[in-house]
Order: C-alpha cells, then structure tokens, then sequence
C-alpha cells in the first residue's frame, strides 16, 4: 500500500489540536526569532504527515516541542559557525533537519536508509525551501569514509561503541561526533572503550541547557590531539 504524499487528499489528517505550542521564552532562548516560523511548520509536517507516515507516534505529538525540537536544538551551541555537518540515522531529521532549520550557516547532510523517511525528509527540505541541506539514502556505516565532515550528529541510532565505529572514519582531523543521550551517556562511554582506544579518540559528556527546558546530554567525542598541541 502507498504511504500518502504530502499531495495526497488523505495526507496530513491527523488533527494539529495536540500539538502545544513552544513556551515563548524558552524557543527564544535555542532558536533565532526569524527561525520560529519554519519551525513551526516543520512542526506541524511531523504532527500530521510524519504520524500519518509512521515517523512519529501520535502520543509524541503532545510533547513535540518540548521532548524534541528544543532538545534537538540545544545541540546546536556545540557546532562551530558554518560547520558542515552529517547526521547519521536521521529518521524524521532529528537533530539534523532541527538543526538546519535553526542554522542556516551550516552544511546539513542527512544520512537515512529507509525510503519513506527519505522521501518525507525530502518534501520538508523542498517545503520549508531549505537548499543548505542534503539527503543521502544510505546507511551509517555503508558511509563510512565517503566524505569528512566538521561535526557528525546521532540521536538514539546505536550504541556508542558502534556509533564511534561508524562516525569516525567521517571525521575531519578536527571534527567531532555529537551523539544525543540520556542517563546511560557516562556507562556507554565505558562500555565503548575498546573503540574509543582503536580509533584513538576521547569522549566525554557535556550538557546544553537553557532555563525552562530540560538539558540536552550529549557525548562528544573527539580525536585525540597530539603532546604539546594545545
């Protein structure tokens, strides 16, 4: 059976009444006023198309802004000015797609086997007319070493261990990976440990935060600088 586009009379029916809207203050503490608009109808494409599609559940819908477009947006402070940036296992384009919208400075790839989420991440890119963002069919670790990026994202796609194994060989000299956690970010770093001594890189945890909204944790890891380099 065909997914319905964004075309289709039957596409976006899901009712938009559950979506709360973001709390002024905090949106204006992680996004650029300017950036709010397309936001919100990026937003909206998740709460309709997106739980039409199978890419969000309706019970996430509710706390959208909250639970994932903030959250997603407070990794953005960590990613240097006009970075290029891949982000590995994009789904519905969190962070990646958040993060393009938010800053229009960066180089957005976004790295997504499944074809219907390919398909949706293409229709948002072509509605909120976002032409700094690339979509890639494919998986993580088929990239491997295709490109170099500044900055590599992930959110909820793999343990870190496998994530290191994947993002790293992506990594320009001076890039990181940016991978979203929760509670188990320090055990994962230990439990990563033989990929994090292969690829010679170090990680640790650090967090973004901003009054009203709950702290993104992230692991960042990077490569390992040389004695005397400061």
């Amino acid at each position: 059976m065909a997914e319905p586009s964004s075309d289709d009379p039957g596409a976006g029916t899901v009712s938009r009444e559950t979506l709360t809207a973001p709390d002024p203050a905090v949106a204006a503490e992680v996004f650029p006023p300017a950036r709010l608009g397309l936001l919100e109808r990026y937003a909206g494409m998740l709460a309709t198309d997106g739980v039409v599609r199978g890419l969000m559940g309706p019970r996430e819908v509710p706390r959208l802004w909250d639970r994932h477009l903030i959250n997603c947006g407070l990794l953005a402070p960590l990613i240097p000015e006009a970075a290029t940036v891949a982000d590995l296992g994009s789904g519905a384009g969190l962070p990646g797609l958040v993060l393009a919208i938010g800053r229009p400075d960066l180089q957005v790839t976004l790295v997504e086997p499944m074809a219907r989420r390919v398909r949706f991440l293409d229709e948002a890119c072509r509605r909120l007319e976002l032409p700094h963002v690339e979509v890639v069919r494919g998986r993580a670790e088929e990239w491997a070493d295709r490109r170099r990026f500044r900055v590599v994202t992930a959110r909820a796609l793999a343990p870190l261990g496998r994530l290191v194994d994947w993002a790293v060989p992506l990594l320009a000299d001076d890039g990181v990976l940016l991978a979203m956690k929760g509670a188990s970010a320090a055990a994962e770093i230990d439990d990563a440990g033989e990929q994090l001594r292969k690829w010679r890189v170090t990680a640790e945890v650090v967090t973004s935060s901003v009054p009203g909204a709950s702290a993104a944790t992230v692991v960042r890891v990077a490569r390992r600088r040389a004695p005397g380099i400061g």
